[in-house]
């Protein structure tokens, strides 16, 4: 029987990646400034891609651990698991990657990422891995257009072969969000929630934000597994959560 303890971890190239996130994630989308990729493999075949890279938005994001460096931490931009992966794979698959982390970069103290409660999940993987809840909010920021394209807003501003796409011209900042919202596109419901886990402990006291306990994600409302909101009605987790593809993260 084939078990986590069965997949490998290797460095990749960045277009191997991409190609299984554009295949797998759920986005189908790359974040196109990582910088690290680690692929799990099974048998010898690619089924999995963690990739990491700075923020995006770094100068917000390096604030909430005081003290770090312009360097000091990364961003796990995507992580994308195929079916054909045992149970647990992403768990184990992250332990492994934050070991070569630490070997191979020992100036990053801390990882960050996000899980979509609008589209897939809400961190189940994260929690598992040692991850801290660090931020629960409402999603303002990944809109859907009305046949079903999603896309982050700094998308719609900034991507330009995109904005010709699908505006037919080039629109810049708040322009291309009204033109956005004039064809019907608005932000999808549900939450995102801001995980870290911390490479080197002491860093962990230097944090800004409240770590909140995991309870809070039920209270307000943002449970989600596979893309299915978990309510009053369907509140628990199907059994055997934690295989392949229960959650992947979001960089907005």
């Amino acid at each position: 029987m084939v078990t986590a303890k069965d997949i490998k971890i290797a460095p990749i190239s960045g277009k191997d990646a991409n190609a299984l996130v554009q295949r797998v994630h759920y986005s189908g989308k790359v974040a196109p400034n990582s910088q690290l990729h680690l692929g799990v493999f099974l048998n010898e075949r690619l089924e999995g891609a963690m990739q990491f890279g700075p923020s995006l938005d770094k100068r917000k994001t390096q604030a909430l651990v005081s003290g770090t460096s312009w360097n000091g931490f990364l961003e796990l931009n995507r992580m994308a698991f195929s079916e054909a992966l045992p149970r647990n794979s992403e768990s184990r698959a992250l332990g492994v990657a934050f070991r070569m982390i630490r070997k191979a970069y020992p100036h990053i103290e801390w990882i960050l990422s996000f899980s979509d409660a609008t589209q897939c999940g809400d961190g189940i993987i994260y929690r598992a891995s040692g991850f801290h809840l660090c931020g629960i909010r409402e999603n303002k920021t990944i809109w859907r257009f009305p046949d079903g394209e999603a896309i982050a807003d700094i998308g719609i501003k900034t991507a330009f072969d995109w904005q010709k796409k699908r505006f037919g011209k080039i629109l810049l900042g708040t322009e291309a969000l009204k033109e956005a919202k004039r064809l019907g596109a608005k932000p999808i419901e549900g939450y995102q929630l801001r995980y870290i886990y911390f490479l080197k402990p002491e860093a962990k006291e230097r944090l800004t934000v409240p770590i909140l306990p995991f309870d809070k994600i039920k209270e307000v409302g943002a449970k989600m597994y596979k893309g299915k909101r978990l309510t009053k009605a369907n509140p628990e987790y199907p059994s055997g959560s934690g295989g392949a593809v229960p959650t992947q993260t979001l960089q907005t």
